[in-house]
């Protein structure tokens, strides 16, 4: 089998779809099918179920594709170090991040590295929890991830800056006067009996949801008023008046009126960190020291 190969059964299982992964791989469908079915002989079973809409992987092929994965993405990485090693100012830099931070401290972070580095092409991955962001880059999906604090990773990180968690409260509400400056922030277990607004990307923490995690430290069990999928529709759900809910304030400065956010007592904050496989170079390395010494994230 060949690294090609491999490589086509990747791009195929990550659109979803001979027909774009023909079209990001520059090759006619019959050339990609032709490839996929010589590897399913190499490997000696199908890799690969073709359905009415898309594909599906196999037992075998969900046995077979982390390896091809991995080899895939360091043979993409190692290609990207010769070019920087030789002084190549272009390429393609993969940030793999989850949901949150894409939307929140990452915007401006990505914007700068346009700027200062335009013959670079950004691909930026994004996930729903830090374990699906911390396997898929222990399998190489990317260049650079950034998360929050992983103390046991086996790679290189770096602390780049926190995240600050606020509360949204509701238009009208009586907590909205501590929105002022040098406003009292909210005790948790003020907001007992309150219903809230859940988000079905709220971190896991030790097997629980965070919410649950610290309401249930505060001494209550959180009502749940609404739930939705993605922290930026919560935000807004909650500023609209359905609950209250917390909220990354590099997310919530763009979504909700500064009256309706209010901080919580003590000041939740978690790092955010970037991590990788190895040493980054090249545009992986530029994007690392951007976030470094540029601006901090917080």
């Amino acid at each position: 089998m060949s690294l090609r190969q491999m490589e086509y059964l990747v791009t195929v299982v990550e659109e979803t779809s001979f027909t774009r992964a023909a079209e990001a791989l520059h090759v006619t469908q019959s050339a990609l099918s032709h490839q996929i079915k010589a590897l399913e002989r190499e490997v000696g079973g199908p890799l690969l179920e073709r359905l009415p809409r898309g594909v599906r992987l196999t037992p075998m092929g969900r046995a077979f594709l982390p390896d091809a994965e991995l080899a895939v993405r360091s043979a993409r990485q190692a290609r990207r170090a010769a070019r920087a090693a030789a002084g190549s100012c272009g390429g393609e830099l993969q940030i793999a991040t989850v949901h949150g931070l894409a939307v929140g401290v990452l915007t401006d972070a990505v914007a700068r590295m346009r700027r200062l580095h335009p013959a670079v092409e950004l691909r930026l991955r994004e996930y729903v929890t830090e374990d699906e962001l911390r396997e898929r880059m222990a399998r190489g999906i990317a260049d650079l991830a950034v998360g929050y604090q992983l103390p046991d990773w086996p790679g290189p990180s770096w602390e780049v800056g926190e995240e600050k968690v606020v509360l949204v409260v509701p238009p009208g509400d009586p907590l909205r006067g501590r929105a002022r400056d040098g406003g009292e922030p909210v005790r948790l277990e003020e907001l007992a009996g309150r219903g809230w607004v859940r988000c079905g990307m709220e971190p896991w923490i030790e097997g629980q949801q965070f919410l649950d995690r610290v309401c249930g430290q505060a001494g209550f069990v959180p009502l749940t008023a609404v739930r939705v999928e993605h922290p930026t529709t919560a935000a807004r759900v909650a500023a609209a008046g359905a609950g209250v809910c917390l909220v990354s304030a590099h997310l919530a400065t763009s979504l909700v009126p500064a009256d309706q956010l209010v901080g919580v007592g003590p000041p939740w904050r978690r790092p955010v960190t970037a991590f990788c496989r190895s040493e980054p170079t090249g545009a992986a390395h530029a994007f690392l020291r951007l976030l470094t010494e540029g601006r901090p994230l917080a």
